[in-house]
């Protein structure tokens, strides 16, 4: 997959078990996520178009691995398990969060990844972006200092990313308060701060700050 995902592509596709993922995150072992994907490959759907999110979804937050990770991937802080499915193929944007973020492939897909430090003037420009190809059953920690939006699919039918957060991200703000912190620009949810490409109508619409500059690729599979 790997192989034919970069043939078809004008930019390289790595692996998030390359040593090119590392300032980005790391591939988690000695968890047991099959309850999850259970859940997932069973009471989950593909949209028909764009992606559908669900930061917090009570059924999967009951499972026996839901507590291993709470107390030990996140040292016992509070965190919320979720998912995001969907068809798309574009880069779009990138957001970031305060807390590392674990995804969980249920299916192949691939992520496009910078880093907060890439951002200048809350722009971001096209081109100093990696992406990275998510085997199926892999889990991966992307660093809060990583940018990211949801996965990109790699079939026709699309992807199913399973989502890990810090409890309350991705949820509407109390109050959006803007200072002379130009960081207080980009934040649009609970722990959320976002760049978007001013094509990406569906997050401009949400009063995203478009700063992602260049075109707004399309990835191939």
């Amino acid at each position: 997959m790997l192989n034919h995902l970069n043939e078809v592509n004008s930019v390289k596709i790595y692996s998030v078990f390359d040593r090119e993922f590392t300032p980005y995150g790391r591939v988690v072992k000695g968890y047991d996520f099959t309850e999850l994907i259970d859940f997932m490959e069973k009471k989950t759907n593909f949209p028909q178009v764009g992606n559908v999110y669900f930061p917090s979804i009570n059924e999967m937050e009951r499972t026996d691995v839901f507590e291993e990770v709470q107390d030990t991937l996140y040292g016992g802080m509070p965190i919320q398990i979720g998912y995001c499915n969907g068809v798309n193929s574009t880069y779009n944007g990138f957001e970031y969060h305060k807390g590392s973020e674990i995804n969980v492939a249920v299916t192949d897909f691939m992520l496009v990844l910078g880093l907060t430090s890439q951002i200048h003037k809350n722009q971001f420009f096209i081109g100093e972006e990696k992406v990275f190809f998510v085997p199926k059953g892999t889990a991966i920690e992307m660093y809060q200092t990583t940018l990211h939006l949801s996965p990109c699919r790699v079939c026709d039918e699309g992807f199913k990313d399973i989502v890990i957060l810090p409890r309350g991200t991705n949820t509407p703000l109390k109050t959006n308060r803007k200072n002379d912190d130009p960081e207080s620009e980009l934040l649009l949810q609970k722990n959320k701060w976002v760049i978007a490409h001013k094509d990406r109508e569906p997050l401009v619409r949400q009063g995203a700050h478009i700063g992602l500059i260049g075109i707004n690729k399309e990835l191939k599979y």
